[in-house]
């Protein structure tokens, strides 16, 4: 079957979940995990679940990257009760990170063993930033690879360029 006859059969099935009632939505869930639902899940829940199954019989499922970094997690959380996921994505190579600064746009390609900025090779990514900026800066934060936790803070809290607090007034201008 070609991927647009899939796509399309997919979409259908999706559509039409929402009108389903609660019987036909748990003989979807039989006929789709082989298994009975349990009898306390709500109808938004079956419908989610019954939706990516069928997107995943369809479309296919996780790649098994994914499936082993889940297993990994569920392994963690059995052993201590709580579970981290990986702070940083796993950038791959062949990846190009653009930042606007200033003005300018600024391209890194990421290498296996680092990265490349103006033809000239990097082991970290805040080398690269503090190259572009003049003053210390996190890469991952720069370049929006990690969430700028700083945003939430108020506005004296946040720190400067090398660390330091910043003192802002809140004067009426």
């Amino acid at each position: 079957m070609s991927r647009a006859i899939q796509d399309t059969a997919c979409r259908e099935a999706l559509s039409r979940l929402p009108q389903l009632d609660l019987g036909e939505l748990r003989q979807e869930w039989r006929a789709l995990y082989k298994a009975e639902a349990s009898p306390h899940l709500s109808r938004e829940l079956l419908v989610r679940a019954v939706a990516y199954r069928v997107q995943e019989v369809a479309l296919g499922g996780l790649r098994p990257g994914q499936q082993r970094q889940l297993r990994q997690i569920e392994q963690q959380f059995k052993e201590t009760g709580a579970a981290t996921t990986p702070r940083r994505p796993e950038l791959k190579p062949g990846t190009r990170l653009v930042r606007e600064w200033q003005g300018r746009t600024y391209e890194v390609l990421v290498l296996d063993g680092g990265f490349s900025w103006q033809g000239t090779h990097h082991r970290s990514l805040s080398a690269i930033a503090r190259k572009i900026t003049g003053t210390a800066w996190s890469g991952p934060l720069f370049f929006g690879l990690k969430p700028n936790r700083a945003a939430n803070r108020r506005p004296s809290q946040v720190p400067g360029p090398a660390g330091a607090p910043v003192e802002s007034s809140n004067a009426a201008g």
